[in-house]
């Protein structure tokens, strides 16, 4: 009858109960916070390789042939990539094709060696290589 008492009195108990619903839940919304930060990174980068598309593109407009164009989205590039947080100047590639009337200005950013993808292995991450490009009008309008 002893026994009996107390399992009796440990079934009403809900003492540790939160403890151990918070050591079940914590893991996933651990994983689901990394995953917020992660793709926010991805996003932010996104965004910043898109603008240095756009201000190469607006660079290379003033050039008078391809090469010339080539050298002033690079040097665009150069010079205002070291303004975004987190993003090496290294890790892009800039390429600039003239197709007719149009100029498009090509940037390709490796972005591996970003802390937003020290989560990869945990949360599924987007390819690391990020292509953005932007398409000016030369002349003619």
């Amino acid at each position: 009858m002893g026994a009996k008492r107390k399992l009796s009195r440990l079934n009403g108990d809900e003492q540790g109960v939160a403890a151990i619903e918070f050591a079940l839940v914590m893991p996933f919304l651990m994983v689901l916070f990394m995953a917020i930060v992660s793709y926010g990174g991805y996003f932010w980068i996104a965004h910043a390789v898109q603008q240095l598309a756009n201000d190469g593109a607006r660079a290379a407009i003033a050039g008078l042939d391809d090469a010339e164009r080539q050298i002033l989205a690079k040097a665009s590039l150069g010079q205002d990539a070291g303004g975004y947080a987190y993003l090496n100047p290294a890790s892009a590639q800039v390429n600039v094709i003239s197709q007719g009337q149009r100029l498009a200005v090509q940037v390709d950013y490796d972005a591996s060696g970003s802390p937003f993808w020290a989560m990869d292995e945990l949360v599924p991450m987007p390819s690391s290589i990020i292509h953005r490009e932007a398409v000016v009008r030369l002349g003619g309008y």
